[in-house]
């Protein structure tokens, strides 16, 4: 009688016990940086370029990896056309890409103390933590986000490297953007619906005031033209003279017309180059579809 108890205890000590295992649940298994980033849902872009470019196996190896990994937005700011001459060459993709891995694990405390890193494109990535977090000119918007082989560090912005960007050459606009001195001409020239004209092939000859330039204009001015997108293209296009005007060429020159349909005069003295009123500071700013001079005041028609 005595065993049967103790056989009847056993067994329903083993029901618990099994019970007990089989309800526990799993421990989660970290994922690899290609199914972080697919999990995350906001690097599809980035996600179908790894494949593309034959990426995917190498980001799942064994690494660790430090990816700095732009978002779709980034993608998406890059100019027109550039995502998909991209993906339709797998060389120069796969060295974007790469130029976005550094081999070894960097968390964002490594960062702090480093100017620099070398990629596995081969070229180096430089670091400013002065306001935040910046890899070469884009922000680190999100770090240490871990993985099974490596770490993520998101960022706002798709980085080129050195060697490909010397070999590409922006257009007009992109230049004026680079710049950083024409944020207010590049504001007026979007608002004026002239994007696309100054993007596309030209070649054209741009007398660019800078945002002091702007500044300087009458109270008031500014904004009544950004009100008046007609008005304001006319004073924009008073600025774009259609073909290739370099510096040796524009000081041989008395007069030019613009887009716009009116003259511009030239006028050389001892203390440089006169457009209109305007002077001439910094010339030749070659882009792809034609040169930049940048002058020290706004035109007005």
């Amino acid at each position: 009688m005595k065993i049967n108890k103790i056989l009847v205890a056993l067994l329903l000590a083993t029901i618990v016990l099994v019970s007990g295992c089989t309800t526990s649940e799993p421990e989660e298994e970290e994922m690899d940086i290609v199914d972080t980033a697919v999990d995350a849902g906001s690097f599809t872009t980035l996600v179908q370029a790894v494949q593309a470019a034959g990426l995917e196996d190498t980001l799942r190896g064994d690494g660790p990896f430090t990816v700095f990994a732009p978002t779709d937005e980034a993608f998406a700011a890059l100019p027109e056309g550039t995502l998909d001459a991209l993906l339709a060459d797998e060389e120069a993709l796969a060295a974007v890409l790469t130029y976005h891995v550094v081999a070894g694990e960097v968390m964002a405390a490594d960062v702090a103390g480093l100017e620099s890193a070398e990629t596995v494109q081969g070229e180096s990535v430089t670091f400013d933590t002065m306001d935040g977090v910046k890899v070469n000119d884009a922000n680190v918007v999100q770090a240490d986000i871990m993985a099974s082989n490596g770490v993520i560090h998101v960022i706002d912005k798709v980085i080129l490297p050195p060697s490909m960007m010397e070999e590409e050459e922006m257009d007009i606009v992109d230049t004026a953007i680079e710049a950083g001195s024409f944020t207010t001409l590049v504001q007026a020239v979007q608002a004026a619906g002239l994007e696309e004209t100054l993007r596309s092939e030209g070649p054209f000859t741009v007398f660019a005031p800078t945002d002091e330039a702007f500044a300087a204009l009458p109270e008031g001015t500014l904004d009544a033209l950004l009100a008046d997108e007609e008005a304001l293209a006319g004073v924009l296009t008073y600025h774009v003279v259609a073909g290739e005007y370099m510096a040796a060429d524009v000081v041989t020159m008395d007069s030019a017309e613009t887009v716009q349909g009116s003259e511009i005069t030239f006028t050389v003295t001892d203390d440089g180059v006169m457009v209109n009123d305007a002077t001439v500071v910094i010339t030749d700013i070659e882009a792809s579809n034609g040169v930049i001079h940048v002058i020290d005041a706004v035109l007005i028609p």
